[in-house]
């Protein structure tokens, strides 16, 4: 993990973990609002019962909340999980009536709250973008050391075949 990685994993994380943990056990209602939210904007929810989207919502919260505390759990792996659960916060967002001004992006006071969480989207893609490069750096960097090896015994048994 990169030592630049590690505000953003920590402070991303504690917030998302508490997120999910301040929706374990919530009351019919509240989790009635929540859910009512959710599906007005992906009616794919609407099917769900309540206790049971926010019992799920709660624990995949906490599971990304703890991926990105996890320094062992891979940037790229931490990344794409809050890259796409930010987006479905940003689709929320979108979707839902009232949180955006008339015909644009930009945010109602109602939508200010949720509009913010683009900003876990561009985390998320950060640590994705850099564990990708990351990546392909020690793959090229192993290529050569792969590459050295090989032309150094190459080089050892010509040196053998000429010697003899």
């Amino acid at each position: 993990m990169r030592l630049s990685h590690i505000p953003l994993r920590v402070t991303t994380g504690a917030f998302i973990l508490n997120s999910g943990l301040s929706k374990r056990g919530l009351p019919e209602e509240a989790a009635a609002g929540i859910h009512g939210m959710a599906a007005g904007s992906i009616p794919q929810f609407g099917s769900v019962p309540p206790k049971t989207f926010v019992a799920g919502l709660s624990t995949g919260e906490m599971a990304l909340g703890a991926a990105l505390l996890l320094p062992f759990v891979s940037p790229v792996v931490a990344g794409a999980a809050l890259t796409a659960f930010g987006a479905g916060l940003v689709n929320l967002y979108l979707k839902t009536p009232g949180l955006t001004e008339q015909g644009s992006v930009r945010p109602t006071q109602d939508g200010i709250g949720i509009a913010k969480d683009v900003w876990l989207v561009g985390v998320g893609t950060t640590l994705l973008m850099d564990g990708l490069v990351d990546g392909a750096r020690g793959a090229a960097r192993n290529a050569r050391k792969s590459a050295r090896k090989s032309a150094k015994k190459a080089r050892k048994n010509a040196a053998a075949l000429a010697s003899s």
